[in-house]
């Protein structure tokens, strides 16, 4: 499967633009397109590709065709809405950074919470990548990732903690090897709900996209669909009701750490997505869900930062390790928990 840059089209006097399109392989099975449309794009949901199909503003071949049509090899789709594409250009914005190391190949920055990586639908300004063309110019973009300059890889909006940036080709290449290889150190310290029986152990189950939601990742244990995800974990403290948690990713996955997590019955504190802004382990008194309320209220995302980050230098070969204290949100949240079960 390709997708291709865009062309324009006219169709009953509205001009439509094409932002996707597909190039079925040639070994693909017969599928409906809709499901099809739905695997290839995320954020969308099956009914938006229905009415979209009926409407005329997804082509196969050239025609338009229902949502039970069933794609062939080497059909050619075209997905056309009325707005013409954003361009990939990233914009400079003044927002200052956090830098913990820079040389004339790479910077490793500590990204707060709240910051988009990259700008995308819902959030076109006031990403780390908007603050990277403004502090550095002619950074690297990797192929296939335009509108992405320096990024060799990313955490969530509401994640804070480690990134590393790479300032010229030759950096960009090598780091993103040993990111494939998965040789690249991170160490992410987690709030969960609940607490686990053991004191360590690894979580392993093939993350993918969910069928019910695009925007979140399940986890199908079976291999069925996804990608193979290993995530270690060990506990650093425990609270009752919630468990502090260090977790180290042997792979990089969407979501990997929440939806990890979830599927063993710890989804982290105050994970919208996951199911973790509910009350998942104590009592029904009002003054623990005031409590509880009150520390959504000060950590208002989910409990996650990626804490440390090792790596060989794509240039020099020295080993480099940076690590970050815990944010203040995730922070002032522990404590309250600590003084809460002490006095409890």
């Amino acid at each position: 499967m390709n997708e291709q840059p865009g062309e324009e089209y006219e169709e009953e006097n509205v001009e439509l633009f094409e932002h996707h399109r597909f190039l079925v392989d040639k070994g693909q099975s017969p599928i409906r397109i809709d499901k099809f449309l739905t695997e290839k794009l995320a954020n969308v949901t099956r009914n938006k590709l229905q009415q979209a199909l009926e409407a005329g503003n997804i082509l196969v071949n050239g025609e338009k065709k229902k949502p039970n049509y069933k794609i062939k090899p080497e059909d050619d789709i075209r997905v056309l809405l009325e707005n013409p594409p954003r361009d990939t250009e990233v914009y400079p914005e003044d927002i200052p950074l956090d830098i913990l190391f820079e040389d004339e190949y790479l910077l490793v920055v500590n990204k707060p919470p709240g910051m988009v990586v990259h700008p995308a639908h819902g959030n076109w300004t006031g990403t780390l990548a908007n603050a990277l063309v403004h502090h550095f110019q002619d950074l690297p973009e990797m192929k296939g990732n335009e509108g992405r300059p320096g990024l060799v890889h990313r955490i969530d909006k509401d994640t804070s903690g480690l990134l590393v940036i790479a300032k010229s080709e030759e950096a960009m290449t090598k780091l993103a090897a040993q990111f494939y290889h998965h040789t690249i150190e991170r160490t992410y310290i987690a709030l969960i709900w609940g607490e686990l029986e053991e004191d360590s152990g690894t979580t392993t189950g093939h993350v993918g996209r969910s069928h019910k939601d695009r925007k979140v990742m399940d986890v199908f244990p079976d291999g069925s669909e996804g990608k193979h995800a290993v995530t270690h974990w060990k506990v650093i403290r425990r609270l009752r009701y919630v468990t502090l948690v260090q977790c180290q990713l042997e792979t990089g996955r969407t979501h990997q750490i929440r939806a990890h997590m979830k599927y063993i019955g710890h989804p982290l504190f105050n994970d919208a997505t996951y199911g973790g802004d509910k009350i998942r382990k104590g009592t029904q008194f009002s003054k623990y869900k005031a409590f509880v309320n009150n520390c959504f209220g000060l950590l208002p995302r989910q409990a996650l930062h990626a804490k440390s980050l090792g790596f060989i230098h794509p240039i020099s070969g020295e080993k480099l390790f940076f690590e970050t204290l815990i944010p203040a949100d995730m922070q002032s949240v522990l404590d309250r928990w600590e003084d809460y079960v002490k006095y409890e």
